[in-house]
């Protein structure tokens, strides 16, 4: 399994989780100003967001295991 470091913490993980944020946001903005929750642009843009977000905070929380033959 992979191990969740929070010491890894750092700038990336900031933008990342931003990224994520601002995914969500634009998507209840959207919804909530034009009163359309389901449009192929309003997907386009969230997907692209949320996915980079949650990638950015894995990829950089991740601890790598070192397995070594004795």
């Amino acid at each position: 399994m992979f191990k969740i470091n929070l010491k890894k913490f750092n700038l990336y993980t900031v933008l990342s989780i931003l990224l994520l944020l601002a995914g969500i946001s634009h998507y209840i903005y959207w919804g909530s100003r034009y009163g359309v929750w389901y449009d192929i642009g309003i997907y386009s843009i969230t997907i692209v967001l949320v996915l980079a977000g949650i990638l950015g905070i894995l990829i950089t929380l991740i601890e790598e295991e070192n397995k070594e033959d004795i």
